[in-house]
């Protein structure tokens, strides 16, 4: 694939005009289809006002030339040409699967087919196709044309070629790929689970309230937000679903159980900043509460959850969801992180991080702390990660 492949976008939504701007920018003509005709007149409306102060700020030369690369429609046939179609709709798989088999009778036999689903499995996407050796997952992080990080899922099903087809295109659009094993949450939404779990089980337990808790991870910890200021950032709607989701995909595993304080807010319709209350009140005029800046109880904190997402990220390691180089890259690219956890997990001590997890799985007796084995061979042999 080049600057002359097509590229074909289905979804209009924040999601798929973000990666149509990243197309067109890049100089590819791309079809933007969404069936929704408010959808793709918001879209188009939104593209307009962010590329022309895009030109205004020089970062690129003119707004009208990368805005005629783009064809808007409602029609679905429009994707005849493309050399590849990026499908960002619903998370539903039903939906996602009657999608792809009717792109298949419209595009060429060569013709990828993505999904930038952020949890689904690519090879049940790719089984409702003939050709499912060219369907791929390629995650784009919102919003796409800003987040660096893109991950790269190939299903069982896909072919070499498709892979490193549809990596180097993207590779090509100045983004940062990893590539990922198709299981829940690929590398990212898999590994971050504990900064909001773990987060919300020290709030049920008593031990800190949210914006202690926000302090902690941010002040201490050198995270960019806190746990439930990005979880009112995301919506607490879109981030239970998604918590739920990977539940459900990991057999019931309780490192991933869902909480009831979140699902409580969600019932509420406590979505967060998108309804004006979530853990926090956005209410105009509101002050917002206080932490307890004791360090002690912030480092008990910020030990506590950073010990369970290093602790994921060895796990993910240990089944060979991604390379080790991969994983962080994901987590510093990807969601922010101040370094990479399996780095940081060296610069601690791989014996420290153990005790803790061991300390806290011997206190609870809860499968959710167990530590990840490759954490004690390591340990055992006196190796770190890099």
């Amino acid at each position: 694939m080049n600057k002359d492949t097509i590229v074909g976008v289905l979804g209009a939504g924040s999601m798929g005009s973000g990666i149509a701007q990243i197309a067109a920018t890049q100089e590819h003509q791309v079809v933007l289809v969404d069936l929704n005709t408010e959808a793709l007149a918001k879209a188009q409306a939104s593209l307009e006002k962010i590329l022309a102060r895009l030109e205004e700020k020089e970062r690129i030369s003119s707004a009208e030339e990368v805005l005629s690369r783009i064809i808007f429609s409602e029609k679905i046939t429009d994707f005849s040409n493309c050399g590849i179609v990026i499908e960002a709709i619903i998370e539903n798989i039903e939906i996602k699967q009657k999608v792809f088999s009717n792109l298949e009778d419209i595009v060429s036999e060569s013709c990828v087919l993505a999904s930038n689903t952020s949890s689904l499995s690519i090879a049940s996407i790719a089984c409702s196709c003939k050709i499912s050796e060219r369907v791929i997952g390629i995650h784009f992080f919102n919003p796409a044309p800003l987040m660096p990080l893109v991950e790269i899922i190939p299903a069982v099903q896909t072919s070499e070629a498709t892979k490193n087809d549809a990596r180097a295109l993207i590779d090509g659009w100045k983004k940062v790929t990893v590539l990922t094993k198709d299981t829940p949450g690929f590398i990212v939404n898999r590994v971050a689970r504990p900064f909001y779990g773990e987060a919300l089980r020290i709030y049920e337990e008593g031990i800190a309230d949210f914006a202690t808790i926000d302090w902690a991870m941010t002040e201490l910890g050198g995270f960019r937000m806190g746990p439930f200021t990005l979880m009112d950032y995301i919506g607490n709607d879109v981030n239970y679903t998604v918590t739920e989701t990977v539940f459900a995909a990991f057999y019931y595993d309780q490192r991933y159980k869902p909480s009831f304080t979140q699902k409580r807010h969600s019932e509420a319709g406590w979505y967060g900043r998108k309804s004006g209350r979530g853990y926090y009140n956005y209410a105009e005029g509101t002050e917002q509460p206080n932490p307890n800046k004791d360090e002690v109880l912030g480092k008990q904190i910020l030990d506590r959850i950073l010990m369970m997402l290093i602790n994921e990220a060895v796990d993910a390691l240990f089944l060979n969801i991604a390379t080790k180089e991969d994983i962080d890259l994901a987590m510093t690219k990807g969601v922010n992180y101040p370094k990479g956890l399996l780095s940081w997990a060296d610069e601690i001590g791989l014996d420290k991080v153990l005790n803790h997890l061991e300390e806290m799985f011997n206190e609870y007796g809860e499968d959710r702390y167990r530590p990840s084995p490759l954490l004690r061979r390591m340990v055992r042999d006196g190796k770190k990660f890099f």
